[in-house]
C-alpha cells in the first residue's frame, strides 16, 4: 500500500481513451452511477467544480427526478460486478437512455463491450478500488469534457510529488493523536468529499470506526450530543477530533470552526487543525486525500491490520447472493 499511495499522484496523468466516442454526446445534466469507491471520483469532482450539472447515484434504479432525455448516465464500477451499479446500468438500457462506462472488467465492461457502448477500461493495475481514484477521476472528466479540470489535475503533479516526505511526517503526527482513539472528521460542507475520505480509509484501511459531519449543520444539532454530563461523559472520551481547515470556506464557516475548536477544549475534548492547501483547487482536494491515505496506513500498521481486504463485508456479499 505504501507504493501505491506514493504512486498515486502518477495516476492524474492517466490518458483515458473513450472507445465507441460517436455514442458519446454532451449533455445538459450527467449522472454517475457507482457504489463505494466506483463514486468517490464524482465526490470528488463536486469538490473541486460544485457547480457543474454532475450528480450521483448510489443505490438501485435511477434517480427519479432527473430530464432523462437531456442527462447522461455513466456506470461506474471498478471490479464491473457491483450488484447496484449494474442494476441502475440495466435499468438505463432498459429505457433507451445515453450511457457509458468505466470500469477495470467484469459484467459492467464484458456488456459495454458487446453492445458498443462508450466505455473506458480502467489500467489493470492490482490495487483498492479507493486507491484508483486518479484513474477513475481523469476517466470521469473526460466523460464530462471537462478541460479544465484535465489541466488542474496534470500540473497538481508536480507539487504533490513534492510534498510527499512532509505529507508522510504529518501523517505520522497525526496517527499518534489518533492512536486508541476513534477519529471523528469535521469539515465545511463544501469539503464533505474530504471528511468523508478520512471516514473512509480509517474504515477500509485502518478497520477503525470513523465518523465526520460538515458545518454549519452540525452546529445546529450534533453539537448537542456533546453535552456532556456526568452520566454520559464517558460515551465520548475515546473521540478525537480533526477540523479540515480551508482558507477558501466561507468567513463565517471558518469563524465557525474556530468557535466550535474553542467550545470542545473547555469541553475536554482532544482536537487537531489541518490546512487544506494548494496553488490550485485541484492540488487542495488532492493533497488532503493523500494525507488521509497516509494517515489510514500509518494507522494499520499501528494496529497490526491486513489493510487490503475486509472480512465483513466480504462476509455480507456472500450471504446475500
Amino acid at each position: 500500500m505504501k507504493e501505491d499511495i506514493q504512486n498515486f499522484p502518477k495516476q492524474l496523468r492517466f490518458s483515458p481513451k473513450l472507445e465507441n466516442e460517436e455514442r458519446w454526446g454532451t449533455f445538459q445534466n450527467y449522472v454517475l452511477l457507482g457504489m463505494g469507491g466506483s463514486h468517490l471520483q464524482g465526490d470528488v469532482f463536486r469538490a473541486i467544480s460544485p457547480d457543474f450539472p454532475l450528480s450521483l447515484h448510489k443505490n438501485y434504479g435511477l434517480p427519479r427526478r432527473t430530464e432523462k432525455e437531456k442527462t447522461g448516465f455513466i456506470a461506474a464500477s471498478y471490479s464491473g460486478n457491483t450488484e447496484e451499479v449494474l442494476d441502475a446500468y440495466g435499468k438505463a438500457l432498459e429505457e433507451g437512455l445515453s450511457v457509458a462506462v468505466i470500469s477495470k472488467g467484469g459484467e459492467l465492461l464484458r456488456d459495454a463491450k458487446e453492445r458498443g457502448l462508450p466505455y473506458i477500461e480502467l489500467p489493470e493495475d492490482k490495487i483498492e478500488p479507493r486507491m484508483a481514484i486518479g484513474y477513475s477521476y481523469k476517466s470521469l472528466l473526460c466523460l464530462l469534457k471537462a478541460e479544465k479540470e484535465v489541466g488542474e489535475a496534470e500540473n497538481a503533479v508536480e507539487e504533490l510529488q513534492k510534498k510527499e516526505s512532509e505529507m508522510e511526517e504529518e501523517a505520522k503526527e497525526i496517527t499518534r493523536f489518533l492512536e486508541k482513539k476513534i477519529p471523528i472528521v469535521y469539515a465545511s460542507e463544501r469539503n464533505c468529499a474530504l471528511a468523508a475520505m478520512w471516514k473512509i480509509n480509517f474504515n477500509e484501511t485502518a478497520k477503525i470506526p470513523s465518523f465526520y459531519n460538515v458545518l454549519p449543520e452540525l452546529n445546529h444539532n450534533e453539537m448537542a450530543g456533546f453535552d456532556k454530563t456526568e452520566s454520559t461523559k464517558g460515551l465520548s472520551e475515546k473521540m478525537r477530533f480533526l477540523f479540515l481547515k480551508d482558507e477558501e470556506d466561507h468567513p463565517r464557516n471558518r469563524k465557525r470552526m474556530d468557535v466550535l475548536k474553542e467550545i470542545w477544549k473547555e469541553k475536554g475534548f482532544q482536537t487537531t487543525e489541518l490546512q487544506v492547501g494548494g496553488s490550485s483547487r485541484t492540488e487542495r482536494v488532492f493533497a488532503n486525500i493523500l494525507l488521509s491515505e497516509w494517515t489510514a496506513y500509518f494507522l494499520a500498521k499501528l494496529y497490526g491490520v491486513n489493510y487490503e481486504n475486509s472480512e465483513l463485508i466480504e462476509k455480507f456479499k456472500e450471504r446475500i447472493k
